[in-house]
């Protein structure tokens, strides 16, 4: 397996930031990275594993060897009366991996339609959209440990799924006052294979006020996964850039969670904000709409832009191929402005979405 020096980035991060990595690998079998973790000069190297590149904002060049990870693959592993069982290679294409379950007549992942990346990157970010996350569908998967080179499998409760979260965003760290552990995974696995759960019967999740509306449009109370696919892509498509055109790592900032205490506190100042009640009482805010009432739609920060559509979205403006686009500096800049203006208006800090490398 040939592992190239400085290659650029720009094509392999949806932001399209320039930026090089000093050695990079491409993974397209389990064999590769036993390989790699067999070769004396690679195997005690720090390494950054990269999927599809969209949750990520390179601030720099990588110095840590990348793992560009394309292991193709889709089956059908099993069906019981509760589930039909599919499994996918983590290099494979979220969105054409929904949109094949559908076209096998296994619905299931349609609420999570269009969502950029890969499937090995799904589970790190516990991806989700309209009502339902990927931990919701999830059976198991496959890993290798980098350092060791043993394969693993793991089950939801030991991915720790949170809120845009999981134990491979997390590294290991022991606490000496308790003598406790905290296992992570982070730099530390590569996931193989992902295995996901479709429920029988199905049932549409809806609940959404875009749904809702798609649905009185349309005359339609009870919509097949077909439509529900095609109305996601639909509202997808209004609200967020092709990142084939105009660089951007999707939703950049997460949905901060509230006490029930500063929900009230809030709407009492702006009534107009939007939020949604948890199972646990708590209330979910919508990052997008503090964002949009701190009046960051459509500025910028040299080439980093906040999307005129949607101020959740951070964008790249200048060329998806070109050295004229913003910089991760740029991006980064602007993004710790937005933070510091939402917190100064509603006390809440924004968490971004994005790793930051």
């Amino acid at each position: 397996m040939l592992v190239q020096n400085n290659v650029p980035l720009q094509a392999y991060n949806s932001f399209h930031i320039l930026a090089k990595a000093n050695a990079l690998a491409h993974i397209t079998t389990q064999a590769d990275i036993s390989t790699l973790l067999a070769d004396p000069l690679w195997a005690s190297e720090p390494k950054f594993v990269l999927g599809g590149g969209s949750n990520v904002i390179l601030t720099g060049d990588v110095k840590p060897l990348v793992l560009k990870v394309e292991i193709p693959g889709r089956q059908l592993v099993a069906e019981t009366d509760k589930a039909v069982i599919v499994e996918a290679g983590a290099g494979e294409n979220w969105h054409d991996f929904v949109a094949w379950t559908l076209a096998q007549g296994w619905p299931g992942l349609e609420n999570m339609a269009l969502i950029p990346g890969t499937v090995g990157a799904a589970p790190v970010q516990n991806i989700g959209a309209y009502g339902v996350e990927l931990q919701d569908r999830f059976d198991s998967l496959d890993a290798i440990d980098l350092v060791t080179g043993q394969v693993f499998t793991l089950n939801a409760a030991q991915c720790a799924f949170g809120y845009r979260d999981s134990v491979f965003k997390h590294s290991s760290s022991a606490n000496v006052d308790e003598g406790q552990q905290a296992i992570g995974l982070k730099d530390r696995a590569l996931i193989l294979r992902v295995r996901f759960a479709l429920p029988k019967p199905w049932k549409p999740v809806l609940g959404y006020l875009d749904l809702e509306k798609k649905m009185a449009e349309h005359g339609v109370d009870q919509p097949s996964a077909q439509q529900l696919f095609d109305w996601v892509c639909e509202i997808r498509r209004a609200k967020l850039p092709d990142p084939a055109v105009m660089g951007n790592a999707g939703s950049f900032f997460k949905n901060p969670t509230v006490t029930p205490e500063q929900c009230a506190d809030i709407i009492g100042r702006d009534p107009k904000v939007v939020f949604y009640p948890l199972a646990d009482g708590s209330f979910k805010l919508a990052a997008g709409w503090l964002i949009d009432a701190c009046g960051w739609r459509g500025k910028s920060v040299g080439k980093a832009g906040v999307y005129e559509k949607q101020a959740l979205v951070l964008v790249n403006r200048g060329s998806v191929d070109g050295p004229d686009g913003a910089t991760g500096g740029e991006v980064m800049t602007l993004a710790k402005a937005i933070q510091t203006s939402v917190y100064e208006r509603f006390g809440i800090w924004l968490e971004p979405e994005p790793v930051v490398v």
